[in-house]
């Protein structure tokens, strides 16, 4: 019932109350009715990203075909342009290991990074699974088993950068792509690992956070010295920044950055790096203690090394 057939029934009940007053019931019953009608398509629309459910309420096609969450975006967060802290200060994180130094006269740098977008959750094995079969990776090989929405383990940073690529020419190929996602890719946006400096900006913010919730530490939003894999986003975190999921621990995240000293340089020459290059991995994972689970840890690994303990999340970035 429109706005105006309703002030029309309003004006007529206070002209004739005994006749009209079943009339206006019923329309107040139809105008509620409607309202949680609308309520209820908004909340099927927008499920709530901190629960790893999401990942089973497929949407479109798009996320059915990708196993992407029902989400908008399809899970990818925005981070705004802008500078931020990285590195750590030991007179503020006296956990801090030192690689984390950005150079022999100071301890931490700023740097200004623009606009990118990184996934809210870890790569998951269904995810990780599509691509497998589609390229023809044989994941009891490669001994990536459990739960479907597990994060990706097992797999070598080689195998992480081919799926990055693989889903980057899916959601350029797909007619359901979200209009937005196209608009980024189509003007110099690519789906890949996200840079080391992405990464650390993700997962502190622009203030400089010890954790992703903060400076304090807590098992309450990270999955950290459990010693088994969690689903990913199993521990939501609304403190984060950014709202990311499992920024800290459930497993280590490979980076499309090679391991060298700070101070950081996006303009590394990657095409001269030696064969025995380790690239850098971020986050600690359900193996790790508190100390290796901060924002600013760096770990570093061989491309072909697997592990258990090792996965990875994907970005879109116009950086080089």
């Amino acid at each position: 019932m429109s706005e105006e057939d309703l002030e029309s029934s309003h004006q007529h009940r206070k002209k004739v109350p005994g006749r009209t007053i079943g009339f206006s019931v019923m329309s107040a019953i139809i105008f509620f009715v409607s309202i949680w009608m609308v309520i209820q398509g908004n909340n099927e629309a927008s499920p709530d990203l901190s629960n790893p459910s999401s990942f089973e309420n497929f949407g479109d096609s798009l996320s059915v075909e990708l196993r992407l969450p029902n989400a908008p975006l399809l899970g990818f967060v925005e981070v705004e342009a802008s500078e931020f802290v990285m590195g750590s200060n030991p007179a503020l994180d006296r956990l801090a290991y030192e690689n984390e130094r950005w150079s022999s006269r100071q301890r931490q740098g700023e740097v200004y990074l623009p606009s990118f977008y990184i996934s809210r959750y870890e790569t998951t094995i269904a995810q990780f699974g599509v691509y497998a079969e589609e390229v023809g990776l044989d994941l009891e090989q490669i001994e990536l088993a459990g739960s479907p929405d597990f994060a990706a383990h097992n797999i070598t940073w080689s195998d992480a950068v081919g799926y990055a690529g693989w889903l980057d020419s899916k959601l350029r190929s797909s007619p359901s792509t979200p209009e937005k996602l196209k608009t980024i890719l189509d003007g110099g946006g690519r789906v890949t690992l996200p840079s080391e400096a992405e990464w650390e900006k993700a997962a502190r913010g622009t203030d400089g956070r010890i954790f992703p919730w903060g400076s304090q530490p807590t098992s309450d939003f990270a999955n950290f010295n459990t010693g088994e894999i969690h689903s990913v986003g199993s521990k939501s975190c609304s403190e984060c920044a950014y709202g990311l999921a499992d920024m800290a621990g459930n497993v280590w995240e490979f980076t499309r950055s090679p391991l060298q000293d700070y101070p950081y340089d996006p303009e590394d020459d990657l095409e001269n790096l030696s064969e025995d290059a380790l690239w850098v991995m971020r986050g600690g994972s359900f193996a790790d203690s508190i100390n290796n689970v901060r924002t600013a840890v760096r770990g570093a690994v061989d491309p072909g090394v697997r592990s258990s303990t090792i996965g990875f999340r994907v970005a879109i970035s116009t950086a080089q």
